[in-house]
């Protein structure tokens, strides 16, 4: 079968793998759509992402639906999806036996593993390939009214889903979010699904805000008019999603006393400055957002009733075109999210 395998920084690579059997309470899944990440641009332009760095070859691809193919010995009972069902895949297998997963937070559990992640070594393989084998209580049959290609959104969802709930509650609130990318304008719909009353968002290129209007957005300012009073007041809170300084700078300035910011884009690797002062004298919260864990389950609800988030799909190319797949997901003047897909064969070891 074909996989899209990054051997480093700029070397991607459609490549032959093995066709993978699923072992003891594992699901084969045949994949259908995955979505192309920052997470996984980070990985093909800069060979890592944050601290993150490649050590070794590693199939990229987290953001994955298809359909079950078979299950491994001890799996497919207990109310897993059936053989030919159309399913997500949570995409973290957390230790179940740290600290953070005994407290309830095992989306920061310190020895998860993620698909398509190179946060430890050996790192874990991702899913974009024709056929994977993932741990059965990872599999999520889609409702009826959801099709796969939109499902396919649902990991970037649930990250902004995420997100919000660490702003607080939103209900009646402006809400600022900073950076229009995918996770961006999917933190504006979550946070429009929150209840937030204006949600406005900041990005410096014109088809970001466009697709952050499609997305639910009330308002959008250029980011580099963002501190400008007159061009958007004082906000009671705001999601970091650019991943810049500059945007965790806004953020701090425009929210209001005593207001939560919450830092969500991944900062570039080392020392980030920020004016820290503000958080001191205005008594701001500043938390960070990692992930996600049960709002996987939220997101694939919140999708099967939100058709609009079809704008967000900027392209589907095939998986043999992966390059070109990447080269549009990275220009984001042209592109939000970028689908692949795939055309699985029978497996050789059903």
């Amino acid at each position: 079968m074909l996989g899209c395998v990054i051997h480093g920084q700029g070397d991607l690579r459609v490549d032959e793998l093995p066709a993978p059997s699923p072992g003891p309470g594992e699901a084969l899944v045949a994949v259908r759509y995955g979505g192309v990440c920052g997470s996984d641009l980070h990985y093909w332009r800069h060979g890592g992402v944050g601290d993150f760095r490649l050590r070794e070859p590693m199939v990229l691809g987290h953001e994955i639906v298809g359909t079950v193919l078979a299950y491994g010995a001890g799996a497919g009972a207990d109310g897993t999806p059936a053989p030919g069902t159309a399913v997500a895949v949570h995409p973290a297998t957390p230790c179940g036996a740290c600290p953070e997963c005994a407290a309830g937070r095992r989306n920061v559990c310190r020895d998860t593993r993620y698909l398509g992640s190179a946060a430890r070594t050996p790192h874990v393989q991702g899913g974009f390939a024709a056929h994977v084998v993932v741990p059965a209580a990872q599999l999520r049959a889609l409702p009826a009214q959801l099709p796969l290609r939109r499902a396919a959104l649902a990991e970037p969802l649930s990250v902004a889903l995420h997100a919000v709930g660490r702003a607080g509650d939103v209900r009646g609130k402006h809400v600022l979010v900073t950076g229009a990318g995918p996770i961006g304008c999917l933190v504006v719909a979550a946070a429009k699904a929150a209840g937030a009353a204006r949600v406005t968002a900041t990005d410096l290129l014109p088809r970001a805000l466009e697709y952050a209007v499609a997305a639910g957005a009330d308002a959008t300012v250029r980011a580099d008019e963002a501190s400008s009073p007159d061009r958007l007041p004082e906000v009671d809170a705001a999601v970091e999603a650019s991943g810049v300084a500059a945007g965790l700078d806004t953020c701090l300035r425009l929210v209001r006393r005593g207001g939560v910011v919450v830092q969500l884009g991944m900062l570039p690797p080392g020392a980030s400055a920020f004016p820290g002062n503000l958080v001191v004298s205005r008594e701001i919260d500043l938390r960070g957002a990692f992930r996600f864990d049960g709002e996987f389950d939220d997101a694939l609800a919140l999708l099967a009733r939100e058709p609009r988030l079809d704008h967000l799909i900027s392209a589907v190319l095939p998986l043999p075109e992966a390059t070109a797949a990447f080269t549009l997901a990275a220009d984001r003047t042209q592109s939000c999210k970028v689908l692949l897909t795939f055309t699985p064969k029978k497996p050789a070891h059903p």
